[in-house]
């Protein structure tokens, strides 16, 4: 990395000014340059007797008029600098400067004259609004601001969700400047800190808010009118529409949510920004630097050394194309975004740095110090279609992990202790197969030893499908976006291949249900795959899984594993796609499923999964979450609960029959199931014998119906089953009815005369008995 100063401040108008300034020791709050580069913005909250103000510098002393304004607390402070672009010339912008009480200055910068108040303008709608946070977005402006209650006394503690936030557009044109109308992003919200990237804005919660609602973050999407609720270390994600501007209301939001978002633990947030691709860079108190997607998803990026900051210690962050560059304590790091490798880490000799904007330089950070501004030049990293330094890096940390995890030591594992080797050889071994095999692709053994040469030889599989998800991930990244669903559906297939290949712990759960929610249709495809789903000749499915893939697809996780985060196990994420994109296959999917598991586990064992919840109720839980977004589909709980041949499951697909009136079908479930046990039999029977005293719609299967009668029941427990289920009747009976509905004992005639006929069981048990030709039997003789 290479240093070098490319202005002494000497040509900035007032450049005298701006070196005192930086060098009294009073350093600025804030530091932000223009989108051209030419003009530089001070902001300085001076203790007295020196008033807090923000200064405008212009490059090369262009002359014209000076910005400089100040306030005198308690006068209302200055709550942001705002460049916006003016659509009358292109590639001009102006400059919104903020105050707390909602009045913004809008400011235009013309060569020869200087710096020109364009108008004043409010940005609230109400007199005692008092404006917190604000950014832009697009041509917007978006920010929070606090409606203080009514009454003069009202207790502040009590009106926690008194902020609102709003959004209203800027427009800049020949005529003047107006703002739009007034939109209400979310009201009744608490305190928000609200950072713009392109086309998303991040809800930041305040340092100063409350427990219970510090413990997740808000992505407002503008043009889909939605929001994306996500709390990054449980790995929740919830995204919700706002159809009406009713549902803006901040409880409301979070209705859905509340019960989950309860247990989770506050966000840990030192310092945060937005970086130049559209992520929010958050860096925590113990130093570590992660993104947050505006999808909602978390991803870390490196930590920070020096262990757990300070409240009051300064740590600034910028990206610079794929870089990103950190100052903490007078030390600068480079990092590698995509891969979290350090690229480069220099002790700077300036005691206070701000970053600046690089213009059209991407390999280049700009730093203004109180001596000048200063150019750090860096390589840039090695192509990613070359993965090997991140891919041993990344064997070395997972290692790392690995073992912290089975450690009963107290000590902290380091990757540098990892490399020192000693106790630990297999990551060692790996790093050095890796760099060998995947440096030198024409001859990969060249160089290792006979040991190393034979887990090569062992892994070589491995690396290839490793090689060609690498490549195929780089294809994603730079192929037009006609090809992009191809690509993405292969590279999904491959990423479910190797999960299921793969132990199932709660991080690859959470990552699998994130690649369902995002690609549902290649995470489709790609489990018909896995499992090697298909129909034989005779329309039946079939599937051909390893017995470790069916294994991982019964893997049910304990709730304190995953957690209440709504991931959801591997069998359910199954059951969902094949009611979205094949329905007709679940129940056979599930029988296929409990064949398994009958050839693998016994019934009754709690190591498998059915000594837990029975595989058909997980189906039916799935159905359920289904149902509540439409209309609940009968025939798929029927075909659930009959392909299970449980009896309970047996019993409630019976009792559905009946109440949806399907008396043909009631009989053919009968006729099927009556054959599972004699106690399945006779709970069958008795519960049609029950439905048939009462309503005559069983008269048409009579004849189908007593052959199912078990053998120990007898005429007169048939009589009094009959008795007990007869309706009651409003009037007195009479012997002879004119409706036709009542029951009579020609009804009953062919059933008790099957009953009256056949033999006894007692009979049939002394038979043998009675055939004797003796009777009684001979008395033994007796032991004198």
């Amino acid at each position: 990395m290479k240093l070098r100063q490319v202005s002494d401040l000497s040509d900035f108008s007032r450049g005298h000014w701006l070196r005192e300034l930086l060098c009294r020791g009073e350093q600025p709050s804030h530091v932000q340059s223009s989108p051209d580069g030419q003009h530089l913005l001070l902001l300085q909250k001076s203790r007295p007797p020196t008033l807090p103000r923000v200064v405008a510098f212009q490059r090369h002393s262009i002359a014209g008029a000076d910005l400089e304004r100040s306030w005198q607390p308690p006068q209302p402070a200055l709550v942001g600098l705002l460049f916006l672009q003016s659509p009358v010339v292109l590639g001009s912008w102006v400059l919104a400067v903020v105050w707390e009480h909602g009045r913004t200055e809008v400011w235009h910068f013309v060569v020869a004259v200087g710096w020109q108040l364009l108008q004043t303008l409010e940005l609230c709608q109400g007199a005692r609004a008092r404006v917190v946070s604000v950014c832009s977005q697009g041509a917007s402006l978006v920010w929070c601001e606090e409606r203080p209650p009514l009454g003069a006394h009202s207790d502040m503690s009590k009106c926690a969700f008194r902020f609102c936030v709003c959004a209203r557009a800027l427009e800049v044109g020949e005529q003047g400047v107006r703002l739009g109308t007034v939109r209400i992003v979310l009201h009744n919200s608490p305190e928000y800190q609200v950072l713009a990237s392109p086309q998303h804005v991040f809800l930041v919660p305040a340092a100063a808010g409350f427990a219970t609602t510090s413990k997740f973050l808000l992505i407002w999407h503008p043009e889909k009118t939605e929001f994306t609720i996500t709390a990054p270390s449980a790995s929740f994600i919830h995204s919700k529409v706002l159809r009406s501007s009713s549902e803006s209301d901040f409880r409301k939001l979070l209705l859905d949510s509340v019960g989950l978002l309860s247990g989770f633990v506050p966000l840990d947030i030192h310092t945060s920004t937005v970086s130049n691709s559209g992520g929010l860079l958050l860096v925590s108190t113990k130093g570590s630097v992660s993104v947050v997607e505006p999808d909602g998803t978390q991803r870390h990026i490196f930590d920070l050394e020096g262990g757990p900051l300070a409240q009051g210690s300064p740590v600034q962050l910028k990206t610079f194309g794929s870089i990103l560059a950190c100052v903490l304590a007078g030390v600068l790091y480079l990092v590698d975004q995509n891969s979290g490798r350090l690229v480069e880490k220099e002790v700077l000799s300036m005691k206070e740095v701000h970053f600046l904007e690089s213009q059209g330089e991407e390999d280049s950070i700009q730093l203004l110090s109180q001596t000048g501004i200063y150019s750090f030049t860096f390589s840039k990293p090695e192509d990613s279609s070359r993965p090997e330094p991140c891919l041993v890096e990344m064997v070395f940390e997972e290692a790392c992990r690995y073992y912290q995890r089975r450690s009963l030591s107290s000590s902290k594992l380091t990757v540098e202790k990892l490399k020192k080797g000693g106790t630990f050889q297999a990551p060692v071994v790996l790093a050095a197969i890796l760099q060998h095999s995947l440096h030198q692709k024409q001859k990969p053994a060249q160089g290792l030893q006979d040991t190393y040469t034979k887990l090569l030889s062992t892994m070589n599989l491995e690396l290839q499908s490793y090689m060609s998800l690498e490549l195929l991930k780089t294809c994603v990244v730079s192929a037009p976006e006609s090809e992009v669903e191809s690509y993405c559906r292969e590279l999904v297939e491959q990423e479910v291949s190797r999960i299921l290949q793969s132990d199932m712990d709660k991080d690859n759960l959470a990552y699998l249900n994130s690649v369902f929610a995002s690609f549902p249709r290649a995470a489709w495809k790609a489990t018909r795959s896995c499992l090697q789903l298909q129909q034989n000749g005779d329309g039946l499915l079939v599937a051909r899984a390893t017995p470790e893939v069916w294994k991982k697809v019964l893997c049910q996780p304990q709730l304190e594993e995953v957690g209440q985060n709504g991931i959801v196990p591997l069998f359910e994420l199954i059951c969902a796609s094949f009611l979205r994109f094949k329905p007709k296959w679940l129940p056979s999917f599930v029988e296929l499923t409990q064949q398994y598991v009958s050839n693998s586990w016994s019934y009754s064992s709690k190591e498998g999964p059915e000594g837990r919840v029975p595989l058909y109720k997980r189906a039916l839980g799935v159905l359920a979450q289904k149902n509540k977004c439409g209309e609940a589909d009968d025939e798929m709980e029927l075909e659930l609960l009959l392909c299970s041949k449980r009896p309970k499951a047996v019993l409630q697909a019976l009792h559905l029959l009946i109440r949806l009136k399907q008396w043909q079908r009631v009989v053919e479930v009968a006729e099927k199931f009556s054959k599972l046990s004699p106690l399945v039999n006779k709970e069958i029977f008795t519960t049609l014998l029950a439905e048939f005293a009462q309503h005559r719609e069983l008269d048409p299967y009579l004849d189908r119906l007593w052959p199912l009668c078990p053998a120990e029941l007898t005429a007169s427990d048939i009589l009094t089953m009959v008795l007990q289920h007869l309706p009651h009747s409003q009037e007195d009976p009479v012997p002879f009815s004119s409706e036709g509905n009542q029951l009579t004992v020609g009804l009953l005639k062919p059933l008790l005369q099957r009953v009256v006929q056949r033999p006894r069981v007692q009979d049939e048990m002394y038979s043998d008995a009675l055939q004797s030709t003796t009777f009684p039997p001979p008395t033994p003789p007796r032991e004198h």
